[in-house]
């Protein structure tokens, strides 16, 4: 007579749940990237698209590859992690993995982020700007308090007469649109 191990029920099952999606956290990743995919791909189909288009690319076109690209990317790693693919450790030399991370710069750029998306209406995008790159080198480290500020507001003046003047993409030019 031969006996068989029992198996165990209730909270070791749960643990064993546990640890199999430990094991294969990245799933989480492909889950995010197939929900991106179709949101993008129902917003695409959603987009308003005027009837007197001409040609074949149309407004909906990069949604399409870009949503489509997410789904792909999404389903082949989902297929790489069930078959055993692993994502490597960080192992960047200049990364101190013993370290915790540095939550006060992440505030800070979180603050400068939410900061210039609240002013870009109000101010415009030049001065927003500005204070978004100055804000985004002051956050990572960069103390020259004389030189960020003039290459802050060349960057952001550089940036905006690109994407108004020459893609034709329009950006609130706030207090500044008379004089640029």
């Amino acid at each position: 007579m031969t006996t068989e191990p029992i198996e165990p029920t209730g909270p070791g099952e749960a643990s064993g749940a546990r640890a199999w999606l430990r094991e294969h956290s990245e799933l989480g990743v492909c889950v995010l990237l197939f929900a991106l995919g179709v949101l993008v791909l129902t917003d695409a189909l959603t987009m308003n698209v005027d009837i007197a288009q001409r040609g074949p690319i149309g407004p909906r076109t990069v949604p399409f590859v870009v949503g489509a690209g997410l789904l792909l990317v999404g389903a082949l790693l989902a297929v790489d992690v069930l078959r055993g693919g692993r994502g490597e450790a960080e192992g960047g030399e200049d990364v101190d993995l013993d370290e915790p991370a540095d939550w006060r710069t992440v505030l800070l750029l979180t603050g400068v982020f939410l900061g210039a998306a609240v002013l870009i209406g109000p101010l415009g995008f030049p001065i927003a700007g500005a204070l978004l790159f100055w804000g985004s080198a002051y956050a990572l480290g960069s103390r020259h308090y004389d030189r960020d500020p003039l290459i802050a507001a060349g960057l952001s003046l550089f940036t905006y007469f690109v994407f108004d003047n020459l893609l034709g993409v329009p950006l609130p030019g706030g207090p500044l649109m008379g004089v640029l």
